[in-house]
């Protein structure tokens, strides 16, 4: 795989604490293919946005405040990091060699078999991936996110073959994923996962909404409530439920 200097870099965050484990220094790399309708970052949709960082600019700000993330690491998060794999790799490389834990947020959509190879490289400096799957159903994953579901779960498949630990993260959102019906059959979809160490059910906010209006962009869920944490909850019992009945 050929070296990549530099990536398009939306922003960091340098004391995350909902992106992995412990505290994080999380970096949203830019560009996205995704049109996730609930999508809370639109400015990290162009892949020409940003701006260019090497990995030991992005180190070096890591380094700053290393104490803190003892039990933490760096996560990469977006947009979509698979967008830039080799300076992801080399990202997460340069970071292991360095003795620290590195994790992936991904929606895995655009996983290709065909690059194997390449993403081999990257499970094998991966510690942990939050793997996030938008809805259980087919047509309603291309309705929800404008594309195919099946690159999702082939790169699924390809992180249990390389043994790399997964979470599974799920937005619910009132009246597009949140039917007892979508739930039991997302745990059911991910019951057969050996290397599944977690679920997170996250609660549909609307805090993204003032981003479109700065961007010009109309908001495609202007009209739908935030959802109730209690119900989120309510939900990830649902997701267990179906994952329990599948493994049983």
């Amino acid at each position: 795989m050929r070296a990549c200097n530099t990536g398009r870099i939306h922003s960091v965050e340098s004391f995350g604490t909902v992106d992995g484990p412990g505290i994080r220094f999380v970096v949203f790399f830019q560009g996205c293919p995704m049109r996730c309708l609930y999508c809370h970052n639109p400015d990290t949709w162009s892949a020409e946005g940003g701006a260019e960082m090497t990995v030991e600019e992005l180190l070096s700000a890591y380094e700053r405040n290393r104490g803190f993330y003892r039990q933490g690491g760096i996560t990469a998060t977006g947009g979509e990091p698979l967008l830039q794999l080799p300076f992801l790799t080399e990202l997460f490389t340069a970071a292991r060699e360095r003795g620290i834990h590195t994790c992936l947020d991904t929606s895995g959509a655009v996983y290709q078999p065909g690059r194997q190879g390449e993403f081999d490289a990257l499970f094998a400096v991966t510690g942990l991936v939050l793997l996030d799957i938008k809805h259980a159903d087919p047509e309603g994953h291309r309705q929800l996110t404008g594309q195919d579901q099946s690159p999702v779960l082939a790169f699924a498949h390809a992180l249990e073959r390389a043994k790399v630990p997964m979470i599974v993260r799920h937005v619910v959102v009132p009246g597009l994923t949140d039917s007892p019906e979508e739930l039991t059959a997302l745990g059911r979809l991910i019951a057969p996962f050996r290397n599944l160490r977690g679920l997170e059910v996250l609660p549909y906010h609307t805090m993204g909404a003032a981003k479109y209006e700065a961007l010009g962009i109309p908001y495609p869920l202007s009209s739908v409530p935030a959802m109730d944490r209690d119900r989120a909850r309510a939900a990830r019992d649902m997701i267990l439920d179906g994952l329990r009945q599948a493994r049983h």
